[in-house]
């Protein structure tokens, strides 16, 4: 007797928001790193994500707005971005792995432009597209350097996160 396939229950307007937005977030490193890669534009970018299949299909599934503020705020915002990053780095940016880099700068902008999402899950976030999209152990050091990043872009709240770790 064969089992019938188990539903999951729909999601409620929350969980489909986050749902979104880790498809956004992982599409706005991926034209991060197609922008690093070749320095095309937004509009070159984001039409191109248009004509491929796969990343369509994908685009259709993730807040679109979300996606568009962090893939254009990335690129247009280099100078704001390399000064927050660069301070916490062993080396160059240009240096870092590329993956890491997007990861980073998409990151960054987030902490910037959306207080509403916590800090640590700008960060997990970002260690699991780091985890999943870079090198082996790099997840480590984008951790380390976006925690960096948030204890200063958002003081209060890192201050706040620390002090009740510490409880």
């Amino acid at each position: 007797m064969s089992k019938k396939p188990s539903r999951r229950p729909p999601l409620n307007d929350m969980q489909q928001l986050i749902a979104k937005r880790r498809v956004a977030r992982r599409l706005a490193m991926i034209g991060t790193y197609q922008w690093l890669m070749t320095g095309n534009t937004f509009e070159e970018i984001y039409q191109y994500f248009q004509q491929d299949l796969e990343l369509a299909e994908d685009f259709r599934k993730c807040d679109a707005a979300f996606f568009h503020k962090m893939l254009r705020w990335s690129i247009e915002n280099t100078e704001q971005l390399e000064a927050l990053l660069n301070p916490h780095l062993d080396r160059k940016l240009s240096q870092v792995d590329m993956i890491e880099h997007a990861v980073m700068r998409i990151a960054t902008c987030e902490l910037i432009n959306n207080p509403e999402t916590p800090y640590k899950v700008v960060v997990n976030e970002s260690v699991n597209l780091t985890k999943k999209f870079g090198a082996e152990q790099a997840h480590k050091f984008v951790n380390g350097i976006l925690d960096k990043v948030a204890s200063q872009t958002r003081p209060a709240e890192f201050k706040a996160s620390q002090s009740s770790t510490l409880n």
